[in-house]
């Protein structure tokens, strides 16, 4: 298995999947304090290499020029070693990027139900560009219809953890034992 053959090489490479407002990034930081990984965001990386918001990006470029370039960064991200990347919500979902991510890292989706990303995402919506019109059944609808068409992606990851009901730091000390074993 993965897992064991990284840790006996002194190598970690830990991917998180998920829907937006899954936690990623938050578990993200986390973990890589907790196991001594650098921690990697994906999102950030595309920022520092296009100098614009991965919403100016995608207004400017393009959604196809944007889904090339995430995933070149991501090639690059899967060179390294001793890490834990947040990837975006629908990196998984384009070119063969989940077996790139399965290939060189413990990939975990971080689910999580309709109703939890509802309520984090109803809270937040304002600082994301592409929901932040929806309201009410309407933000329900698109975030069902979203997971519906993601949910292959994600459950290929390698492990998967149920989120709902528990806080960053439980799901960075389950994911860390989880690696570990």
């Amino acid at each position: 298995m993965y897992l064991t053959n990284s840790a006996y090489f002194g190598r970690m490479k830990i991917a998180l999947i998920g829907y937006m407002g899954a936690g990623k990034s938050s578990v993200a930081q986390i973990l890589s304090k907790k196991m001594k990984l650098d921690f990697i965001d994906l999102d950030y990386e595309i920022e520092k290499y296009t100098g614009y918001t991965i919403t100016e990006t995608i207004f400017n470029k393009g959604e196809l020029y944007f889904r090339k370039l995430e995933r070149e960064i991501l090639k690059q991200v899967l060179t390294k070693d001793n890490f834990v990347v947040s990837t975006g919500g629908g990196t998984p979902c384009y070119y063969d990027n989940m077996d790139l991510l399965n290939a060189n890292s413990a990939s975990i989706y971080i689910n999580v139900s309709i109703p939890t990303l509802y309520g984090r995402l109803e809270a937040d919506k304002d600082a994301r560009p592409l929901i932040a019109h929806l309201e009410g059944d309407a933000l329900k609808e698109f975030i069902a219809k979203h997971l519906f068409e993601r949910r292959d992606f994600y459950e290929k990851a390698i492990f998967t953890v149920k989120a709902d009901g528990k806080s960053a730091e439980e799901l960075s000390e389950e994911i860390r034992i989880l690696v570990d074993e």
